[in-house]
């Protein structure tokens, strides 16, 4: 693809796309626990300015998607998260990358199989579109990733919410966004399992006074051997 033969709103559309991916490997490198959610607030806050730039561009109805995007994820549920982590006592926790070389090389083959998947799609000459759902797709498969590669439960969060990030950004760059009653009721049913999830884990650590997944498995091989 040649971004000089995009409009300069195309170019910047695609931009922002990358700048999401960008910070999704950001996520999977993270060791920090709050720094996680920093990058979580701040990839909600590009997704929005992506929305916004596609609404300018002939879709008016995405400012409202662009707005409670930023409202929800760029603001509210990591405002949740960063409560939630306060309250577990989790400010200093630290969950350094196994074998990090080795992830961040799965995350960048992750982002070359979502461009060889999407390349049938070069047949119907969709020039912008193809490009930013590789992109979409690769952030989906690196939130599948981080979920995967961490124990801490909130970590896996964080994880899932960049995953619904990913597939947010594929509808608007194929379809400019969905209707909106269903973009609303996306939006209530993420920050409903925000809230869940929170209430889960808060009931979680006070019974076995941790989030570690690792932990938790244990537990459960030890219920099922009785």
């Amino acid at each position: 693809m040649n971004l000089m033969q995009l409009t300069l709103l195309e170019q910047a559309v695609f931009v922002l796309a990358a700048l999401v991916l960008f910070l999704s490997f950001a996520m999977l490198a993270q060791a920090r626990l709050l720094a996680g959610i920093h990058v979580f607030a701040w990839q909600g806050a590009v997704l929005a300015a992506a929305t916004g730039l596609v609404a300018a561009g002939g879709a008016p109805h995405l400012f409202i998607s662009a707005a409670l995007t930023l409202a929800l994820k760029a603001l509210l549920i990591p405002w949740m998260l960063h409560r939630l982590v306060r309250r577990l006592e989790l400010e200093r926790h630290v969950e350094p990358l196994q074998h990090p070389a080795l992830v961040l090389m799965a995350g960048a083959g992750l982002v070359i199989f979502s461009y060889w998947v999407v390349v049938p799609i070069e047949r119907l000459e969709l020039v912008t579109t193809r490009n930013i759902l590789s992109l979409s797709l690769a952030v989906v498969l690196i939130g599948l990733l981080i979920m995967v590669t961490r124990r801490q439960a909130v970590t896996q969060v964080i994880g899932f919410m960049s995953m619904e990030n990913g597939l947010f950004l594929a509808a608007v760059a194929a379809t400019h966004g969905m209707p909106l009653v269903v973009e609303l009721g996306v939006a209530f049913d993420v920050l409903v399992a925000a809230v869940l999830f929170g209430v889960f884990f808060l009931h979680i650590n006070e019974s076995i006074e941790s989030l570690d997944v690792d932990r938790l498995n244990r537990l459960s091989a030890r219920e099922d051997d009785t």
